[in-house]
This record gives structure tokens, C-alpha cells and sequence, in this order.
């Protein structure tokens, strides 16, 4: 008898686990259900297209869902799931086209469904959107090309950076406000200062420790600006971004677990304990922090990939487990590049982690070199065993990536003492004759030797 996989949820994790199955089972029946109308595209790359920097939408996609159905799997677009019945093992479906709901059976089980935006609590906010979907992206993108000159956008994590530079780069004047008294709370603020610093440089106005009151509308309910704690701000574009949670409803509903951090608990196989057959991935899912040792809820493609991945052999009889994760980031906001990986100095402090923390100001490439410029390495290492624990760098284009090897280092278990003499490649055009990451390692074992 033909077994049923049905995925709830048409991007990263649902369509990875999707096209895995089908390539180890082709005898598996494969449903997914998305209720949008776009399958496995890219919401980090929607601020390069509001910016004009990509320039179709369908650049973003990396399979349509018409090239899901060629390959085998039934994907249903504008189709949402709006409760499961683990007795039954039945989905109820809503096809938000023809208007009309549907049971759908299930052998198998794959939760999906990613996370939702959190707007502030605050009126006329139902008038905004987080440009977070494609069509989100495509509205926002038609409203900055009819006009308008100034814009406000809350939220200072990655988001609200990249999309103030992306509507910098369509030449409005933008205004970012934030609650917390930093940028980027994922860095320490001596590295968000940086950040800050050249999102200035390129004309966004940061407004910090400042809360939202009420986004503004005209007359049409349209919005017209924010009222904050330190006055009102007339703009004729609002973006919100600040932030999302794991969207885990019907999950929760149903009766699947929720761990600590408010996502789904699996296990390392993404199995939800106590429910066989019934599994989760992505950004609804949570994760283990390899140094943390605890769960966490990381909401990066990256990991939505490789545990849809791995679903998708489980479901289809393999045994492969998801190894955790370090929480590494990369950006690139206002011409500066931005990464992390691991435990930042206030994260290992809150964790009661005996650390030293170092700071280096060293160059992209070898400094007579054209296009060299100035990049930032921080480090944070144990001072019992010297274990690299975590790295931040703000720096120029190139520099960034550099966070791959503190990652991997930090993955392996490599001291400080053992980095700094790692066989690194040398060549003027892409680095001084010392790596910045030899840099790095050699001053944060220094500090820790006197």
C-alpha cells in the first residue's frame, strides 16, 4: 500500500525534506501545501530586490512549484492547513482560491511552517506588512517606485538594516528606530557601534532606545508615519522588522510539543517526541546550541535546508542526525560586512562562561594593496582551556567571510593557541601576509598567556 508524506509549509525545510524523500522513495506519495503562491524562493535576498539590485522576482525562486510537480511532488499553492488531527492523521485544508475546505491524509507528517513577523502592540500597526513574503517584497517595491521621499523603518536587527539600505539605494530618506539601545543586539555593543557608524555613513538616520507608538495613518488608512517617545516621524513608507516567532499554531493545537524557546521540540532526527511519524524543520523547529548545550530557535535558511534534508532520509528509512548548531550570520549592510558565529561576550557572561574577549583592527587585504580597507575581528575565547567560543567581524567587502573559519574552528574544538598557526593562504590582493584570522588568534592567545 502507497505510503502518504504530507509537508505543511512550501519553502526551505518542507520542499528540501520534499525533494529528498522523493529521490530515496519514488514509490512515496508527496503532498505539500503552501498557502502562498510561490515554493522554495529566497526571503533573504527581497531587500535586494526592493533595492533594484535584483531585478525580478523571479530571481528569487529557486524551484517553482511547477518544477516540484515535475520531479513528483504534489504541491499545492494557496492551500492553508489550518488544523491536524494526529488520531485521524488527517490535515484540514483551506483552498483559499476556490474557497472551500478539504481532508487530506497522512502516513507521514512534516510541520514546516516557518515563523511569523512580530509587529509591536501598537494602533494603525494592521496597517503594515513585513516585506518578509514575495508578494510582500513585489507590494513594497510598487509603492517606493509611485513616490514618496521619506520612509521609516523599525527594527535595528539584519532586516531593518538591509531594508533601510535598500530604500536608501532608491534615494528616499530614511529613519531607522529601534527599542533596544543598540543595533544588532546579536553583536556586543562595542561591534554594533561599527555597524551603526556606517549605516550613518550612508545617510540612515538611527534612532535608539526609542519606543513606537502608533503608526500614522491618512486619511485613506494608509500609512503616514510613526508616533514615538521622542516625537512623530511623517513618512510615506512604514517598514516593519521587528523580528519574527516560530509560527507553531495548528502544531501547538494538535498537541505536538513546544520546547523552551516557543518552537517545536524535536530530536536530533526532527522526529516530535511522542508522535510517530509527525516531524518538524525550520524555522518553527528548534536546534541544538553545540556550546550552549541547550535548545534554541535559529532562523536561517542554512539550517531549514539541511533539517528538511534530513527529514527527508528519516522519513524514508535513514538514520541521519542534525549536529546542531553555532548560530553563524553574514551580512552585508551599507557597503560594511557584518558576521558572527558562536557565543558573543555578553551571551557567554549570561551563560556563566569564564571568557576573555579581544579586539583587533587590522585590513582586508595587505594594506598597500588597492582597495584595502579597515575590518574589525572580535574574539571570544575560554580562559581555562583558551577554546575559540565565539567571533564577530565588521568590516569592508571580503572580510566577512572569514567567519567560516572562526566557525569551523569553533565546530572542531581548536584553541587560540591552535589557530594562529593554521596553514592559511597568502596573497596581497586578499589578505596581509597574516590573515586576519591569524591576526585575531595570535592576540586573543597573547591576552590569555599574560
Amino acid at each position: 500500500m502507497t505510503r502518504r508524506l504530507a509537508v505543511i509549509g512550501g519553502d526551505a525545510a518542507g520542499m528540501s525534506a520534499a525533494a529528498t524523500a522523493r529521490r530515496r522513495d519514488p514509490d512515496l506519495e508527496i503532498v505539500a501545501f503552501e498557502r502562498g503562491g510561490h515554493t522554495s524562493y529566497s526571503a533573504c535576498g527581497i531587500p535586494y530586490y526592493v533595492a533594484g539590485l535584483v531585478d525580478e522576482v523571479g530571481d528569487l525562486v529557486a524551484r517553482t512549484p511547477a518544477e516540484h510537480r515535475a520531479r513528483g511532488i504534489d504541491v499545492r499553492t494557496r492551500h492553508e492547513v489550518v488544523a491536524i488531527d494526529l488520531t485521524a492523521r488527517e490535515l484540514t485544508v483551506r483552498d483559499l482560491n476556490a474557497r472551500r475546505e478539504l481532508r487530506e491524509p497522512f502516513d507521514e507528517l512534516l510541520v514546516a511552517t516557518g515563523a511569523t513577523p512580530v509587529p509591536p502592540p501598537v494602533p494603525g500597526v494592521e496597517a503594515t506588512e513585513a516585506a518578509r513574503t514575495i508578494d510582500a517584497g513585489q507590494r513594497l517595491r510598487d509603492q517606493v517606485l509611485r513616490g514618496g521621499d521619506d520612509a521609516v523603518v523599525v527594527g535595528g536587527g539584519y532586516i531593518g538594516l538591509e531594508m533601510a539600505e535598500a530604500l536608501v539605494i532608491r534615494g528616499l530618506r530614511v529613519t531607522l528606530v529601534d527599542r533596544a539601545p543598540q543595533l544588532m543586539t546579536t553583536l556586543d555593543a562595542d561591534m554594533a557601534a561599527l555597524v551603526q557608524d556606517a549605516a550613518e555613513g550612508k545617510g540612515i538616520r538611527v534612532m535608539l532606545s526609542v519606543d513606537v507608538e502608533e503608526v500614522l495613518l491618512d486619511a485613506s488608512g494608509r500609512p503616514r508615519g510613526v508616533r514615538t517617545s521622542d516625537g512623530d516621524l511623517l513618512a510615506a513608507h512604514v517598514v516593519i522588522a521587528t523580528g519574527v516567532r516560530p509560527e507553531v499554531r495548528i502544531a501547538r493545537e494538535a498537541g505536538l510539543t513546544i520546547g523552551e524557546t516557543g518552537a517545536l521540540a524535536v530530536d536530533d532526527r526532527q522526529r516530535c517526541p511522542g508522535h510517530d511519524g509527525v516531524w518538524a524543520a525550520g524555522d518553527c523547529a528548534e536546534s541544538h546550541h553545540r556550546l550552549l548545550n541547550r535548545p534554541v530557535n535559529v532562523q536561517l535558511g542554512t539550517h531549514a535546508n539541511k533539517q528538511g534534508r534530513i527529514a527527508g532520509i528519516n522519513i524514508t528509512g535513514g538514520d541521519v542526525a542534525f549536529p546542531g548548531v553555532l548560530g553563524t550570520a553574514i551580512s552585508r549592510i551599507c557597503s560594511r560586512e557584518i558576521a558572527r558565529t558562536g557565543l558573543n561576550e555578553g551571551e557567554a557572561g549570561d551563560a556563566g562562561l569564564d571568557v576573555l574577549a579581544t579586539t583587533v583592527e587590522t585590513d582586508t587585504r595587505a594594506a598597500y594593496f588597492p582597495g584595502s580597507a579597515p575590518m574589525w575581528v572580535k574574539l571570544v575565547a575560554a580562559r581555562d582551556d583558551h577554546r575559540l567560543l565565539g567571533a564577530q567581524i565588521v568590516g569592508a567587502p571580503t572580510a566577512g567571510k572569514r567567519v567560516d573559519t572562526f566557525a569551523t574552528a569553533i565546530w572542531t574544538g581548536l584553541t587560540v593557541d591552535e589557530l594562529q598557526w593554521v596553514d592559511l593562504s597568502y596573497a596581497p590582493p586578499m589578505s596581509g601576509v597574516l590573515d586576519p584570522v591569524l591576526v585575531a588568534a595570535r592576540a586573543s592567545a597573547s591576552a590569555l598567556a599574560r
